[in-house]
């Protein structure tokens, strides 16, 4: 019998978009056009342009062990030239983001190979080769993953943005590195990830409006939302993994 994964339970819509977003299957809906020479803008670990630095040798001259298991595992590009690892930060908002921080982690270690995730206090990063890194981000930046005003990309200082949304429906950010442009509706980093000054503003596009978000959102919201206590199948296994962990930590007899 062929097996079928199982990305997670539930019955109502954030149930079944966490399942989505999970399933490498599904093809993640493009939503924006960013240039490689704007993300890596965003990201500012090394000018556009700019040879990768390297942490080691190319593997081909490492001279390393032969090995079984590396002969299996074709290694990325940036593990073959010796890239050092970076990394890319998001935060998303209680207020209908498509993703959240716990999600990314699960998702990104579902669609991509040499990554490692991790979620932070109501932040999240992406840790990898750094050519393979750019790659990643552009496809996590352009996709439906990121709303404009309610996702973003915050490499330091993120604390406070979770629950605090500006009268115009953009995330608070203690170091303001986006604007929304009140011309074209467009917002736009005018630093980068760390809160450095950029030479340009870089686009990231509209905000979806509520309609779209709601729709797409992985956040249990009792507030205008789906709530969590809604979805019976959900919150017991919930309460089923809650109880065996607990039990597990107090090593019961039986």
């Amino acid at each position: 019998m062929a097996y079928k994964p199982q990305f997670g339970p539930g019955s109502t819509l954030i149930a079944e978009n966490r399942r989505k977003y999970m399933n490498p299957g599904y093809k993640l809906q493009k939503m924006r056009d960013v240039s490689d020479e704007d993300v890596v803008l965003l990201m500012g670990h090394r000018a556009p342009g700019a040879a990768y630095p390297t942490a080691h040798p190319p593997l081909a001259e490492a001279g390393e062990p032969k090995c079984p298991v590396r002969k299996l595992v074709v290694p990325l590009d940036g593990a073959k030239t010796g890239d050092r690892v970076r990394y890319i930060q998001f935060s998303d908002s209680m207020w209908f983001a498509p993703c959240h921080p716990y999600l990314r982690s699960y998702l990104e270690a579902i669609r991509y190979r040499g990554v490692d995730p991790g979620t932070l206090s109501g932040r999240q990063i992406v840790e990898c080769r750094e050519r393979d890194l750019e790659k990643i981000a552009k496809e996590l930046v352009s996709s439906e993953l990121f709303d404009p005003a309610r996702t973003a990309i915050k490499g330091a200082t993120v604390h406070g943005h979770s629950l605090r949304l500006a009268e115009n429906g953009m995330m608070f950010d203690m170091l303001q590195r986006y604007v929304l442009d009140p011309k074209d509706k467009v917002v736009k980093y005018v630093k980068n990830q760390i809160g450095e000054p950029l030479d340009k503003p870089i686009s990231v596009g509209k905000p979806n409006d509520d309609k779209w978000l709601k729709a797409h959102t992985t956040i249990y919201n009792c507030n205008g939302g789906v709530a969590f206590r809604d979805d019976k199948e959900y919150l017991e296994w919930t309460q089923r993994v809650h109880s065996l962990r607990t039990k597990y930590g107090f090593m019961p007899m039986e």
